[in-house]
């Protein structure tokens, strides 16, 4: 019975880290500006993927927050406008919707 219960929770867990991917690589906004995205942005979305692999468990806040410390840490980089870091940041937030959807 445990071990039936960690398969379970590993499907489900990689069924919303499949459908986080999904979104964020090809969703509706995603979709019209995919030529548009650069390196970094794509590398800050593998951030945030990879992250989320990692935890065993997730809920809205715990992602809210992993997404703000990842965006503080690509603050730095030179490469990219503020305005542009903080519609991928809001972008990231409002992914959650779908990936909890995912999740239940």
């Amino acid at each position: 019975m445990k071990k039936t219960g960690k398969i379970l929770g590993a499907g489900i867990g990689l069924a919303a880290i499949t459908a986080a991917g999904a979104y964020f690589l090809y969703g509706d906004k995603n979709a019209k500006n995919r030529e548009k995205v650069r390196g970094w942005a794509l590398k800050m979305k593998g951030d945030v993927l990879e992250k989320m692999e990692s935890m065993e468990t997730i809920d809205r806040e715990t992602y809210l927050r992993m997404v703000d410390k990842i965006a503080e840490r690509y603050s730095k980089l030179e490469t990219m406008s503020a305005a542009e870091l903080r519609r991928l940041t809001v972008d990231l937030k409002n992914a959650w919707v779908h990936i909890d959807k995912k999740l239940k």
